[in-house]
């Protein structure tokens, strides 16, 4: 089932702060999302993840999940049918870490734009 918080700020991010506030968000959504918890913070979005392991049970497959190059984030909670197709189309490009449709859907993205929907 996964579940995702977040706050997205352009003036407001405050680390200690808002990092507590997404940490007991977490705990109130546990029940979602038994086996892991992420968080990720940057100087405008706090984004939290609590993960149902379904495709992919290893740890490099929690979230949030950022691309190779640390620019590009993702939580997602979703299934997403046809991963496996597109993770085939773009292996030659991409070198996955994990066996999850979430990296297939962040390198889709860096590939394809938003046209990747």
């Amino acid at each position: 089932m996964c579940g995702i918080v977040g706050k997205i700020s352009f003036y407001n991010i405050n680390k200690e702060r808002d990092v507590t506030i997404i940490k007991k968000m977490l705990s109130a959504i546990k029940h979602r999302g038994p086996d892991a918890e992420g968080i990720f913070f940057d100087e405008n979005v706090v984004l939290g993840h609590r993960r149902l392991s379904i495709i992919d049970l290893s740890e490099s497959a929690n979230q949030p999940m950022v691309d190779e190059k640390e620019k590009i984030v993702i939580v997602f909670n979703g299934e997403i049918y046809n991963y496996q197709k597109i993770r085939e189309e773009l292996k030659s490009k991409y070198p996955f870490r994990t066996t999850s449709d979430t990296e297939v859907i962040l390198n889709a993205y860096i590939e394809y734009g938003i046209e990747c929907i």
